[in-house]
């Protein structure tokens, strides 16, 4: 991957973890502004999980890329969660257990669509 592609990817990932985060939601069947949340907390968390890996990839290793990932993904899994239990209105789910299964949808569904 070349350095000037990253925006793109980065963009591609962020598309694709909004298309399909909300169709689980929906699924689920969370409707409208919760919708819009689920949307609103992956444009704020989404950049930082593409991107910062990358740059650990980049400037130091493909070792401390995916320790820097798994740290990532808890600290979206929490952040979320915290953010889906005080914004979202229906209460279908525990919010952390609803970040863990948007999350684990769109990390193992885009390793599938990327072809791992």
């Amino acid at each position: 991957m070349r350095i000037q592609d990253i925006p793109f990817v980065m963009l591609k990932c962020l598309i694709l973890t909004i298309i399909i985060e909300t169709l689980i939601a929906l699924i689920i069947g969370y409707r409208k502004k919760d919708i819009l949340n689920v949307i609103l907390v992956n444009a704020i968390t989404n950049p930082l999980v593409t991107g910062l890996p990358v740059f650990f990839n980049v400037f130091y290793s493909v070792k401390t890329r995916n320790i820097a990932l798994i740290i990532l993904e808890v600290f979206t899994l929490l952040f979320e969660g915290i953010i889906y239990k005080k914004y979202l209105k229906e209460k279908k789910l525990n919010s952390f257990v609803l970040s863990l299964i948007l999350n684990v949808s769109s990390y193992g569904l885009g390793l599938i669509i990327n072809g791992i």
